[in-house]
């Protein structure tokens, strides 16, 4: 498929031509491709995100079955667009939630400092 044959008249969007990108500049580009049904946002990209996250795990199983736990750089690489494909969903269920994913990984990390230094690092539970 090429430009003029985008059913969708989605914008393409380019990379920052440094290489480097952070995750805000990547949620704002995501955003500009996010075609899906509106009405329903959340469930929708949530059983999105399920469904990608399913499918990195089934290549992760294929790998452990048929190649002995062994990754090779073609299965590196098909994990990594696979994550990919999560991280385009984590960023439009941020947004639609109304945080940046600067905000999701600040206060993922403040969670995890929080458990660290209550000692409940290990262990189940969301409000360990």
């Amino acid at each position: 498929m090429t430009k003029n044959d985008n059913p969708y008249q989605v914008a393409y969007v380019a990379s920052p031509s440094s290489g480097a990108m952070t995750l805000d500049d990547y949620q704002q580009l995501a955003r500009k491709t996010a075609i899906y049904p509106h009405d329903n946002d959340i469930s929708y990209l949530v059983l999105a995100l399920c469904g990608e996250a399913g499918e990195l795990a089934d290549k992760v199983k294929k790998v452990i079955r048929d190649k002995q736990g062994r990754f090779y750089q073609p299965d590196t690489r098909a994990l990594a667009a696979e994550l990919g494909d999560t991280l385009w969903y984590a960023a439009n269920i941020a947004h639609v939630l109304g945080f940046t994913l600067s905000d999701i990984a600040r206060l993922n990390i403040d969670k995890i400092n929080s458990r660290i230094e209550r000692g409940t690092l290990h262990g189940s539970g969301d409000e360990r």
